[in-house]
């Protein structure tokens, strides 16, 4: 008895937005998003989403959308990978240029050294 009343409150609190319909529109405005994010990246920042993302204006309704289909947490997740891909990218794309050469550790004294 008590199985069947666990399974009939479990039913009814189900969460909508993990099921497959809802990820697909979570995914469709982050996609749309952050495309609008790549298109539009020659424009100035000037509006703030979470975790210090800036994008242009020309983004706030993909970036509303975007935020109305999907969790908070999944945003912020989102956002976070997006910055992390995109400085990897930028280090990437350097090609060393900022690098000074190769980095000289402090080497510690042989014992032959001491020796002599």
């Amino acid at each position: 008895m008590a199985a069947e009343s666990d399974a009939s409150t479990k039913a009814e609190n189900i969460e909508t937005d993990v099921l497959l319909k809802a990820r697909e529109a979570c995914y469709k405005g982050r996609d749309a998003f952050y495309a609008c994010l790549d298109n539009e990246s020659n424009k100035k920042p000037t509006e703030i989403a979470s975790v210090g993302l800036l994008y242009p204006i020309e983004c706030k309704k993909s970036r509303q959308d975007f935020v109305n289909h999907c969790r908070a947490s999944w945003v912020k997740h989102f956002d976070r990978l997006y910055c992390k891909n995109k400085r990897v990218q930028r280090l990437l794309d350097d090609g060393g240029q900022t690098r000074r050469g190769p980095l000289s550790l402090p080497q510690p004294a042989s014992a032959s050294a001491s020796s002599t």
